[in-house]
């Protein structure tokens, strides 16, 4: 069994108490799913939020990933080859079980523009399946997470960014996004936050 632990993202000279980028992306994450009728299926207290270390400072690469603790239906354990596997479980500090991980990439997330970041955002979430089942959403098909279209999947996660803006959020909610992960140093003197360890797969005995 795993948990959650809260720690620095970057080994910064301490000023205050910094910047929990984890815990502002959940205040920003609840109120996008409470405002969107299209992603109010989620429970926000049953997906980690955590941030995951870049591993090379360039701009490209992975900005965030959902990771589904449960396999297709809901499912808690698959076959594969001729064992059976499930998913490490995790929990959090009050014992309840987590059925998604939301990671964010840093600094490289936070170098993206404002509109990346919210649409990211966005695409992650949408990700989360209608049943909250522990699965991800499926559509029909070779292609069954992103459909057959990246480029389609990519407007939909636009148009959720702008049907949110168009509804007024408060701007304390969302407007770390403007700042650059320097930018959050500077202000901030340190950025923290939760590091959720990758849950493995495990033999069913």
């Amino acid at each position: 069994m795993a948990s959650l632990d809260r720690q620095e993202a970057a080994p910064l000279a301490a000023r205050a108490a910094g910047f929990d980028f984890t815990g502002h992306v959940r205040l920003l994450a609840r109120d996008i799913t409470k405002r969107l009728p299209q992603l109010g299926h989620i429970d926000l207290d049953r997906v980690a939020i955590g941030f995951c270390q870049s591993r090379k400072p360039v701009s490209y690469g992975t900005y965030a990933s959902l990771t589904p603790m449960r396999f297709a239906g809901g499912r808690l354990d698959t076959v594969r080859g001729r064992r059976r596997w499930t998913v490490q479980r995790l929990h959090d500090r009050s014992g309840r079980e987590m059925l998604y991980i939301l990671s964010l990439y840093l600094p490289r997330f936070v170098n993206l523009t404002f509109r990346q970041k919210l649409t990211t955002l966005m695409h992650e979430l949408w990700h989360v399946g209608p049943r909250f089942d522990g699965d991800l959403r499926r559509y029909e098909g070779r292609f069954c997470v992103h459909t057959s279209s990246q480029k389609s999947y990519d407007a939909h996660a636009e148009r959720l960014a702008d049907d949110w803006l168009s509804l007024y959020p408060p701007h304390d909610v969302y407007d770390f996004l403007h700042a650059s992960f320097q930018d959050l140093v500077r202000f901030h003197g340190r950025v923290y936050g939760t590091r959720i360890p990758s849950p493995k797969l495990v033999p069913v005995e």
